[in-house]
């Protein structure tokens, strides 16, 4: 446990220390919070709480990208020949991967916590189950998607093969799942692709919580986009969870295990004199 402490901490040090890189990886969701809210209200029109509607998919779209994107950490690690120094320490591969999500996980929460707090000045309102239950989801969003993200950072070994791996998986995604755009409005022809998107379902609870939907009929609640009847299959916002639930154990395990097979002697050590 003292390998998983010590990479936890290291990476939240680094991630603190970085002041350019924490106001970068806030910028974004606070800029779409001022235009939702100022500019594009209409985009909710006929929902009961616009602003709750349209700020609990940017809260969730900020802890899915922080966490998938915070990966690029164990990169710059295989680069700098950290990686190949602490393999070779007492510590267990599998604490160091555990470490990894973990602090991915930390830090994706922690952003959407400050996204939170600043949509609380803008008009959102929760109760403090609400927010209970927002945390729990975000940091279950942030396991599964940091595991994802660092199972990918294995097999590239590159921080540029992995970014480009991150933008082709990101974009879609994040306008396929309602966050930003009903999924309600959108085209028949796209609606598989939709149904197949884990961020759909992700937006889905999140924004199930936010709302206060719970009360709704399940007609109600496939209107409003948060529950899917695809084809006679009705999947409400629990069984969306239990499927996020199934996807983060199941690459949660991948990941340790691509991890602890992984040759990191193959890759090149950053060498700054090198012609």
């Amino acid at each position: 446990m003292r390998g998983i402490k010590a990479i936890l901490k290291r990476n939240l040090t680094n991630f603190f220390r970085n002041k350019m890189q924490l106001a970068f990886a806030l910028f974004m969701p606070i800029f779409f919070l001022f235009i939702f809210s100022f500019v594009m209200k209409s985009a909710a029109a006929g929902v009961d709480q616009p602003i709750n509607y349209l700020i609990s998919g940017i809260i969730i779209m900020t802890v899915f990208q922080s966490a998938l994107s915070n990966s690029t950490n164990i990169i710059e690690d295989m680069s700098m020949g950290f990686m190949k120094e602490i393999i070779v320490s007492p510590v267990a591969r599998w604490q160091i991967s555990i470490g990894q999500i973990l602090s991915s996980t930390v830090i994706a929460a922690l952003q959407g916590l400050i996204v939170i707090i600043i949509a609380l000045f803008m008009g959102l309102k929760i109760d403090v189950l609400q927010f209970a239950e927002m945390l729990g989801v975000m940091i279950t969003v942030g396991v599964t998607f940091s595991s994802i993200g660092l199972f990918l950072a294995t097999l590239a070994k590159s921080s540029t093969t992995f970014q480009l791996m991150i933008m082709v998986f990101t974009m879609p995604l994040t306008f396929l799942s309602g966050a930003y755009i009903p999924t309600t409005v959108m085209p028949e022809i796209i609606r598989p692709l939709i149904y197949i998107n884990p961020l759909t379902y992700t937006t889905s609870i999140f924004r199930y919580i936010t709302l206060k939907m719970g009360n709704l009929s399940t007609e109600a609640l496939v209107k409003a986009g948060v529950a899917f009847d695809i084809n006679g299959l009705v999947i409400k916002p629990g069984f969306g969870f239990a499927i996020i639930l199934a996807m983060g154990l199941l690459f949660f395990v991948l990941c340790v295990k691509q991890f602890n097979k992984a040759d990191f002697s193959q890759v090149k050590t950053f060498n700054p004199h090198a012609g």
